[in-house]
């Protein structure tokens, strides 16, 4: 099997010609959703006759569920609803991106649209002006889906000198890593900032701060343009938590999270209430974050490369072997933000938002408890 895709080898300054084509004031938008798999991105585009202004202006729509094992054959029909709307980096302006979330043909929401019930949670808490900033890290693999440039039925030289690298000895698929930035920059998305991982062929972009639900929304939509642009280059883009066994490190979604008052002066005591709450709660979390109640984790979570041990909770002022790590600047600063670690890379941001605000914020008010 060839390292990269052949469609990628196909003629792109021929394409170039037709994308610079006038399309008559009209403008395509092309919808997103997240599959019946929960890690899935499906999408599909259709013409407006002019550029929405809003994601008012962006009418619902309707796809074959069956075929993104999300209904039946027999009743497939399911509703998409946009929700955010992003610039298209791929066609231009006036083209759009649309996020969407996916209701049944009853229009309750489908068991993969999480959204709904974590934006309700953010809704309820507003008045905690509740920071996020995820940390999504993902390995480059090349069309065998073994990680790009790494020796054919071997190995590179042992961890080491590849994070934060430089040299193209360390550093493997950089131009896909700065064209999803600038990608994700044309699109409007809160991306912050991007680095070579530990692992030979594995990186790391940062979505936020982003308040409440945008979070999700816009870190859902980067992993979309990230696909995207891996589709152009003729790679493959895994989330998976530990993509190589063995002495090499896994890969997650450390999530950073601060409220109004653990920002304000003395805002550590906050922190450190939120974090014993968590300490209650680590296994209703761990089954949360990711997409099979922990069971993916448990190839990550072992104690070993920078991560603690699935089955114990811990934290610690700049310790990247705990659960919850506290930075070294906030423990001195007394104030600011806490990092939980134990999220998978290919969780559902929604799903761990709402998880951390519901027990950290919301925790015995009956009215929103259910279970995780």
């Amino acid at each position: 099997m060839e390292s990269v895709s052949a469609c990628s080898k196909l003629n792109k300054t021929l394409r170039q010609h037709y994308l610079n084509l006038p399309q008559g004031g009209k403008c395509q938008v092309t919808y997103i959703w997240i599959d019946g798999s929960g890690e899935g991105l499906r999408n599909k585009t259709r013409t407006l006759d002019e550029e929405p202004k809003s994601i008012a202006d962006i009418p619902e729509w309707n796809f074959d569920g069956s075929s993104t094992d999300q209904s039946k054959g027999s009743d497939s029909d399911m509703y998409l609803v946009p929700v955010q709307m992003f610039r298209d980096p791929f066609i231009l302006d006036p083209n759009k991106l649309v996020l969407c979330e996916v209701l049944k043909y009853n229009r309750e929401p489908a068991e993969t649209n999480r959204r709904i019930s974590c934006n309700k949670v953010m809704e309820a808490t507003k008045e905690h002006c509740v920071w996020f900033g995820m940390e999504q890290e993902y390995c480059l693999l090349s069309m065998d889906r073994y990680p790009y440039r790494w020796p054919k039925g071997g190995f590179p030289r042992p961890q080491g000198p590849y994070y934060c690298a430089v040299g193209a000895d360390c550093v493997y698929g950089r131009d896909i890593v700065e064209c999803h930035y600038k990608a994700c920059l044309y699109a409007g998305i809160k991306i912050c900032g991007t680095n070579a991982e530990v692992m030979p062929g594995q990186w790391e972009f940062q979505v936020g701060p982003c308040e409440g639900i945008d979070v999700a929304d816009h870190l859902w939509v980067a992993r979309f343009i990230l696909h995207r642009v891996c589709e152009d280059f003729g790679l493959l883009a895994t989330m998976d938590p530990k993509p190589i066994e063995g002495n090499w490190n896994g890969s997650g979604c450390h999530t950073n999270v601060s409220t109004k008052q653990m920002r304000e002066e003395g805002g550590l005591k906050y922190i450190e209430q939120a974090i014993e709450k968590l300490s209650h709660r680590h296994q209703e979390h761990i089954s949360v974050y990711d997409p099979r109640g922990g069971e993916d984790n448990k190839r990550r979570l072992t104690g070993l490369h920078e991560t603690a041990n699935i089955k114990d909770f811990s934290h610690g002022v700049a310790n990247r072997g705990a659960s919850i790590r506290i930075p070294r600047q906030v423990g001195q600063d007394g104030r600011g933000y806490f990092e939980d670690r134990r999220p998978a890379a290919n969780c559902d941001p929604y799903s761990v938002a709402e998880a951390i605000v519901r027990t950290c914020l919301l925790e015995g008010e009956d009215e929103l408890e259910t279970e995780y």
